[in-house]
């Protein structure tokens, strides 16, 4: 069932990535507020009770396999700690499927529930997502079973290394605004971090901040995805090995997650090993 918990949707934007999911053999059927905009702020789909109600009930719907953000924008945070999580619970494990502002739901749902999440492409970029390799691996985790050692994605060696952990993180504006929210990794994970209008001086400080907290130290290593509309991008690598090379785990950077037209889908929450080869210069994130 496609939700709406963050910023109001794009209909057109929204019907075509539904086509698109119909012709992968999938139902599409909508929440109530899919299309709404807040009378007062118009920023938001609907009221944050409103928008929880949608989004425990699609959950809890007997029909309904997967939950999926229309859009982010902004809201998800507003919204959380209202959604009733022992209903969810109840339920059982459904699939949750979206990225950037959804971040914190990620999040908690992984902390309440303990189960892996998609960060994948919202219902409204499906249409705008023409990469096969991106449709191939959305439906790879949401329809088949991936089996361990399943590539993930690749990218550019900075730091040479193999970390192993789980997959925590998403939008790196999110995960900064959610520290004193969400604990910080109390088990060996492997991160991930993508963002869109960033500049490089306000990246060292969100980077900063989480390293202040002491947030890394059970971090094993660093997936550096897409850093959409950076300002500089050549500032923003300086930036990324400046305040992550010196943690001495692999990090690797250049990975196609995130804003971009190619949006690999990830399970946040399953375990993963990341490969950083120091001879090649390419690192591989594997499902562990």
């Amino acid at each position: 069932m496609v939700v709406a918990p963050s910023g109001p949707c794009n209909a057109d934007r929204v019907r075509s990535g539904a086509e698109i999911a119909t012709s992968w053999g999938l139902s599409v059927r909508y929440g109530r507020h899919v299309l709404g905009v807040h009378q007062n702020l118009s920023y938001l789909s609907a009221g944050d009770r409103t928008r929880a109600d949608d989004f425990s009930a699609a959950w809890c719907h007997p029909d309904v396999s997967a939950v999926w953000a229309a859009r982010g924008g902004y809201g998800a945070q507003r919204m959380v700690d209202l959604i009733d999580f022992d209903a969810l619970r109840a339920a059982g494990p459904k699939h949750f499927i979206g990225f950037s502002d959804t971040t914190a739901l990620h999040a908690r749902i992984g902390r309440e529930l303990g189960q892996v999440t998609v960060h994948g492409p919202v219902m409204g970029s499906l249409a705008q997502l023409t990469d096969p390799p991106s449709a191939r691996q959305m439906l790879r985790l949401i329809m088949e079973r991936p089996v361990p050692g399943m590539p993930l994605c690749a990218g550019r060696t900075v730091v040479a290394g193999t970390g192993t952990g789980v997959l925590i993180g998403g939008n790196l504006s999110l995960i900064a605004s959610d520290l004193g929210i969400e604990p910080a990794p109390q088990q060996p994970s492997i991160l991930l971090v993508e963002d869109i209008d960033e500049e490089g001086y306000r990246v060292d400080r969100m980077l900063t901040q989480l390293q202040r907290l002491g947030w890394f130290s059970h971090v094993e290593g660093v997936v550096i995805g897409d850093f959409t509309n950076p300002g500089d991008a050549d500032l923003l690598q300086r930036v990324v090995a400046d305040r992550l090379a010196g943690l001495g785990i692999p990090l690797v950077s250049g990975v196609q997650v995130g804003h971009g037209d190619r949006n690999l889908a990830l399970p946040l929450g399953a375990a993963v090993r990341l490969q950083a080869d120091g001879y090649s210069g390419r690192g591989v994130l594997l499902l562990g």
